[in-house]
């Protein structure tokens, strides 16, 4: 049996018909960058989220850059964050200039430890960026006191958590920022790059729509030096179909992660499988499906050899990169962080996934440790 991580085809042959009659409504139309069809998406997304205003923009990548910028967060700053993530949270830190102070993650939901971070605080501190890893919300409440106290900003990534949401309140408007990521994998994801930040702070709003647009808000007149960062219309109106949709997916996610837990717990040999919780309060939305596995390299090459796809999110922690070699962190300086890297797989958890793939997956990982 096939089971791919992702299977983007199975999706979009149900949607094909909406997706392509709005690309070519925007063919006819001839507008291509911004304009209303990012306004009505921007406005639908907004409401969504729950959030006053929404602003797209080119990248999930971007929408953290552009939320610093708007923040003032420039060279010599600090800007908190966990070094068990993808690349893009630091680097938009490092990108102006700013430090990236890390803290390590819980070691069950691999989110940020609200404990590490008030001693990870400094007179240079201007933002904590917790990520709402693998479609969990980090611990806000404990967080956003933290801030709060220290008069401090709070930038979620919610690259990978477009619907979730903690105590009734979804991703996006916990902190002062939400920042997403359309990016085709993502849960909500487009034909190609896009993003967008959420947030009810006017001020912030209105900065990151001029600062994504070169700092102008008037043609040819720059108040400020932004950057290129616009959400194309062929995108907005792929997303805007997607959107509607979205809670139907994340609900077919959401039955898979209930089957696995089912499937998992009673089948022989698989009790050294650790399975991700759900924090109480937490609306979990599963981009991953994130388990730790002893001999987890090994693994992986024997469920491709039985034709079943996972991947590794992610195997070398943010301190241990060879670009931030200078910040002076070596193996042991966040050890959960670490021992993550090294035993965490995630298997594939796409709505459209049959129970006998289901089935099938967790039968071939019993085996392994069968033989193992």
């Amino acid at each position: 049996m096939n089971v791919p991580l992702l299977d983007l085809k199975a999706q979009y042959r149900v949607i094909k018909a909406e997706v392509l009659s709005a690309m070519e409504a925007v063919c006819d139309e001839q507008g291509f960058v911004l304009g209303p069809r990012v306004s009505a998406f921007e406005e639908s997304t907004a409401q969504y989220v729950g959030s006053r205003y929404a602003i797209g923009c080119a990248s999930g990548s971007d929408a953290l850059l552009l939320s610093l910028m708007a923040m003032g967060v420039k060279a010599g700053d600090e800007v908190i964050t966990v070094p068990f993530t993808f690349f893009a949270t630091a680097g938009a830190i490092s990108r102006l200039g700013a430090k990236p102070v890390f803290v390590d993650i819980q070691p069950d939901t691999f989110n940020i430890d609200p404990k590490l971070i008030e001693q990870a605080i400094t007179p240079r501190t201007k933002a904590i960026m917790p990520v709402h890893l693998f479609g969990q919300c980090a611990d806000m409440a404990a967080i956003n006191a933290i801030a709060k106290r220290k008069k401090i900003y709070v930038i979620e990534d919610a690259c990978q958590a477009i619907g979730a949401g903690q105590q009734g309140v979804r991703a996006g408007v916990l902190g002062d920022t939400g920042c997403f990521s359309f990016f085709p994998t993502k849960n909500l994801g487009g034909f190609g790059d896009g993003g967008l930040i959420a947030t009810n702070d006017k001020a912030l709003a209105d900065s990151m729509s001029m600062l994504r647009v070169h700092g102008s808000q008037v043609r040819y007149l720059h108040e400020a030096i932004g950057i290129n960062s616009r959400l194309d219309a062929l995108q907005a109106a792929v997303l805007q179909i997607k959107l509607k949709y979205l809670d139907q997916w994340t609900e077919g996610r959401r039955r898979n992660a209930d089957r696995y837990q089912q499937l998992f717990a009673r089948t022989k040999h698989t009790d050294r499988v650790t399975l991700p919780p759900t924090v109480p309060g937490n609306f979990h939305v599963y981009n991953q499906f994130t388990v730790r596995v002893p001999k987890r390299d090994e693994l992986r090459t024997f469920l491709k050899e039985k034709g079943i796809g996972t991947e590794v999110y992610y195997p070398l922690p943010m301190h241990l990169q060879q670009c931030y070699r200078d910040l002076g962190h070596r193996k042991g300086s966040f050890p959960l962080s670490e021992q993550a890297a090294e035993e965490v797989m995630s298997i594939p958890i796409y709505a459209e996934l049959t129970e006998a793939q289901q089935a099938y997956v967790v039968e071939m990982i019993a085996e392994f440790y069968q033989r193992a």
